[in-house]
């Protein structure tokens, strides 16, 4: 899994992205207002945050991949950028649009801009070349 230094570099932020965005997941899917100023009224909503759900854990699934073996690592580190940057993107244009949400979503933002950003430099200067030596 993180056999080198150079491996940690690459896979931490699929580590780290995966134990956040599981616990999450099954919070947004099962009980949001429990940590998130979330209360579903109707089952559309419902049946909205369990998709959610459902797109958190198949990502999760595949960045799991990318860390265990080597054929999917390229994918998992594209999709968690892609994933964590739109995230974040949203989360701005919904800040600039209505407003400042509360403490867990400002920290959210912070955090997938971080996760987002990082991926963008290992896919751009540190798995070029991990794959090259393969």
């Amino acid at each position: 899994m993180l056999k080198s230094k150079q491996g940690f570099i690459t896979k931490i932020h699929l580590i780290i992205s995966v134990l956040i965005v599981v616990p999450v997941a099954f919070i947004y899917g099962f009980n949001p207002s429990s940590q998130f100023n979330i209360y579903l009224g109707t089952i559309d909503e419902q049946n909205f945050f369990k998709a959610v759900m459902g797109l958190y854990l198949g990502f999760s699934v595949l960045w799991v991949l990318g860390i265990f073996r080597t054929n999917y690592l390229k994918f998992a580190l594209v999709t968690n950028t892609i994933f964590m940057l739109a995230l974040a993107t949203g989360r701005l244009l919904s800040i600039v649009i209505d407003g400042t949400p509360t403490f867990a979503y400002v920290f959210g933002i912070l955090g997938e801009f971080i996760l987002g950003f990082y991926g963008l430099w290992v896919l751009n200067y540190v798995y070029p070349k991990t794959s090259s030596s393969n």
